[in-house]
């Protein structure tokens, strides 16, 4: 078995699989931290982003491809974990000799679609008076202003991809559902379990005869909108690729969500407008569901709410008819019949209104203070761009970050100076560390180990097995027990039939602090104990009972002329300071 890894971003993954004679893509992540190289896409002229130094984002050249670390047309399957993690699907498909097939639940591929649609959209409307490609030359790139002189492997980024593409990238994808066994050429068996991260996200077990792979990509254990994470199959693996973990593991996301909705109140309650730079799916619906239950005793019951994004009525559309892939409250929600997200009676009573973009009925709709939800989280193009430059000047109002991909920081750069407050609330539900920790002791593979630390961050646990070979195949199965003795008959030694299956005696760790040890003999009524230290540790005499305790770091021998009592009752003494295990 091979692993590589073609991705940089830890959220994005991107790995190809080598396993049985066959090739397997673990996601095809798409990172558009690039674009923070770029000046946003206006929807109008904008003289001051124009006049402002540096460079622009003239032919859409933002999107890194790091697939040439290996041929694509060796790749059989391409498993999709969630619909962030296929974002660079048609780059895949439609670039390279990749002819396999693609494997993903309906809500990854519909949603999935709808993310694309929108990129493509804010990329295609913003007219472009020039193309540039000069620029990747080594020569030129140099002599070009900070990001992009230090950027690495520029000739590597590609335009983004058109709606044709996407079409047909999506069209090579065969819909799956949870637990659906799907055999691959005979030698493998791919299964897909909910990950609980987002609607129809996926963890995937890779399966032989002999083996088990597990995939755990962006997944969570919190509850949320999704179906949570079938943590059972993952038992008794040989091998778990981890994957996709948060990168904000302090940001508590009950407290965030908490932050975002006083910092919203505080701001239109000032008089103020509040932007939420965001996707058009995941979070959005979480957050929309809080604020459902948040604006009356808020005293928000007036303040409008804006979903702007060309897929923003698909989105919500969608939310609500994927009830087998929601969480169980959600889904007898269903059966009442009742909409499962709360969003469906905000639109229903006009708080919560959506359009495709800025032009058209928004215009004649907008009315301030209000809150806006639209994209793009990296602030570089989308309705977002327009709501920078309008609100940025007033100290009114507040922009709040709640997506974890971009730093916020580097995305606000070419708006300063800014006047508008800005709060960073980061929502992430992936798995922290801790949770990790805990979900493999849950489906580790040896229940029987008891690892113990012997230093900080280093844990050990002996093994006693029997070793059966066949096949190439390498088993460790429980020693049998010694037979117990017959009468009349001799028993045999455990040796004859396996070696060493007697119980072990337990391995020693640690060091004997010898001041702390001597104390101790005194203690227990040895006088006149006197140390040597020597070149590999230390003596220590115990001149009275003619005896000497030799220390050294690897060993400790204790010596005494037939007195047994007295080499048991040292050998205790000692055992006190060291780890067994």
């Amino acid at each position: 078995m091979k692993l590589y890894c073609l991705s940089g971003h830890p959220t994005l993954p991107c790995n190809v699989l080598k396993f049985k004679s066959t090739t397997i893509m673990l996601d095809c992540g798409l990172d558009m931290t690039s674009t923070l190289n770029f000046l946003p896409l206006p929807l109008v002229q904008s003289p001051r982003l124009s006049n402002l130094p540096g460079w622009s984002l003239k032919d859409g050249n933002a999107f890194l491809d790091k697939t040439e670390l290996i041929d694509l047309s060796t790749v059989d399957v391409i498993l999709i974990s969630n619909y962030h993690c296929m974002m660079a699907l048609p780059y895949i498909t439609e670039h390279t000799g990749f002819t396999g097939t693609v494997y993903a639940t309906e809500p990854t591929v519909q949603i999935g679609r709808l993310l694309m649609e929108e990129l493509v959209n804010f990329i295609e409307r913003v007219p472009k008076a020039q193309s540039a490609s000069l620029w990747k030359n080594k020569d030129i790139q140099r002599l070009l202003p900070s990001p992009l002189k230090d950027a690495v492997e520029v000739s590597t980024w590609r335009r983004c991809y058109t709606m044709q593409e996407v079409n047909s990238a999506l069209s090579k994808i065969q819909l799956v559902g949870y637990s659906q066994k799907i055999e691959l050429f005979g030698a493998v068996q791919v299964t897909p379990l909910s990950s609980g991260y987002a609607l129809g996200s996926s963890n995937w077990i890779i399966q032989s005869h002999y083996e088990k792979v597990s995939y755990v990509s962006g997944s969570s254990l919190l509850t949320t909108h999704p179906q949570p994470m079938d943590q059972a199959s993952l038992k008794n693996s040989d091998v778990l690729v981890l994957t996709g973990l948060t990168q904000i593991p302090t940001a508590n996301p009950d407290g965030m969500v908490g932050e975002f909705c006083s910092n919203l109140a505080l701001t239109v309650r000032n008089g103020g407008n509040v932007l939420v730079p965001c996707y058009p799916s995941g979070v959005i619906y979480d957050l929309l569901e809080c604020l459902y239950q948040y604006i009356d005793s808020a005293g928000l019951s007036n303040i409008p709410f804006y979903f702007i994004s060309p897929v923003a009525n698909s989105s919500l559309e969608f939310s609500q008819i994927f009830a087998e892939w929601l969480c169980h409250n959600k889904q007898t929600k269903v059966y009442l019949p009742e909409p499962p997200f709360p969003h469906a009676e905000l639109i229903q009573t006009n708080k919560l209104r959506h359009y495709p973009s800025i032009h058209g009925d928004f215009s004649n709709d907008f009315r301030q203070p209000c809150v806006v939800f639209t994209g793009h989280p990296s602030l570089r193009f989308g309705d977002v761009v327009h709501f920078m430059e309008l609100w940025g000047k007033s100290s009114l109002n507040t922009v709040i970050f709640t997506e974890p991909d971009f730093s916020y920081l580097e995305a606000l750069a070419p708006y300063q100076p800014l006047a508008m407050k800005c709060i960073y609330c980061p929502i992430d539900t992936r798995l922290n560390f801790i949770q990790v920790s805990k979900l493999l002791k849950e489906v580790q593979l040896a229940d029987s180990l008891v690892p113990m630390e012997i230093k900080p961050g280093i844990s050990l646990a002996t093994v006693s097995a029997v070793l059966h070979t066949k096949d190439n195949k390498h088993v460790l199965q429980p020693p049998p027990r010694p037979a117990p003795p017959t009468s009349g008959k001799k028993r045999k030694r455990a040796s004859e039939d396996i070696p060493d299956c007697k119980v072990l005696k337990p391995l020693l760790s640690g060091s004997i602090p010898v001041e702390q040890f001597v104390q101790t003999l005194e203690k227990h009524g040895f006088s006149d104990v006197k140390v040597e230290d020597t070149a590999k540790g230390h003596i220590v005499l115990l001149q009275e009972a003619e005896t000497l305790i030799q220390i050294e770091e690897d060993s400790t021998h204790i010596i005494c002329d037939n007195d047994e009592m007295l080499r048991v009752r040292l050998r205790d003494l000692v055992l006190k300071f060291l780890q067994k295990f």
